[in-house]
């Protein structure tokens, strides 16, 4: 199994869960579409239940906490589960509650000064966000010459339109989005569907923007449910640990 959280699949769904006994059949159908990496953001009461109900009950998902942001919350997602971390900033007392949390995590970076500043800090892996506000592909592509060493989780404004295009930039080792858990198919609980664009989700990486936009009916963003704000989300470990 990889030991990075950029490297288990192409794309990370940023999981948003109102109701914690969803949180099991949902993961069981992103894992079978081929994406075991699963962010639940804590943006929602259930959250922390939702994982420990995946980590308990979903082997082959590797579910992590997204929209981790203070030490505290570090601790209790550790304790539910969690098996990485996604922020979508940092600061120095958050960055060392992750490194010492012993599981890798993707603190969130949108400048080239915070990416120095980090890879100073040892840490060599990191979310891009908010990705497409930011500066998108051609600000990536721009820092992968100078600052070759970091890799990244963009996330926000990310779809199957646009995700075959970062997926290509040599710095990017996976992206962070919601079109494939649409709200509708989960409150209707229609799990197939869920697993259905899980599937085309995983087989991003070597389609082209023209293969993916018209896989989604050509959408180059997250949709209504991510509203460009999608969060990795799915937020590693120090210098010598998995995801820095």
């Amino acid at each position: 199994m990889p030991t990075s959280v950029l490297d288990h699949a192409p794309v990370v769904p940023v999981v948003v869960i109102q109701d914690a006994a969803d949180a099991v059949p949902l993961a069981r159908a992103l894992v079978a579409g081929g994406l075991p990496a699963i962010e639940v953001t804590l943006r929602t009461p259930a959250a922390l239940d939702a994982i420990r109900e995946i980590a308990g009950a979903v082997p082959k998902a590797v579910v992590g906490a997204g929209t981790v942001l203070t030490p505290g919350q570090v601790a209790r997602c550790v304790a539910a589960g969690a098996r990485f971390l996604v922020s979508p900033g940092w600061t120095d007392g958050l960055l060392a509650a992750m490194a010492g949390s012993g599981v890798p995590f993707l603190p969130g970076v949108s400048t080239a000064s915070e990416v120095v500043a980090l890879l100073e800090r040892g840490v060599r892996e990191m979310k891009f966000f908010p990705a497409q506000a930011a500066g998108g592909t051609a600000y990536l592509k721009s820092l992968s010459g100078p600052l070759p060493q970091a890799r990244f989780c963009p996330t926000g404004g990310i779809g199957p339109g646009n995700a075959p295009e970062y997926l290509a930039l040599p710095n990017v080792g996976c992206v962070g989005g919601t079109w494939m858990i649409p709200a509708d198919a989960v409150a209707a609980r229609d799990w197939a569907r869920v697993e259905s664009l899980a599937r085309s989700a995983a087989g991003l990486r070597n389609a082209g923007p023209e293969d993916g936009g018209r896989e989604y009916g050509g959408r180059g963003d997250t949709g209504p449910e991510d509203g460009g704000r999608g969060d990795t989300g799915p937020e590693d470990a120090g210098p010598e640990g998995v995801g820095r």
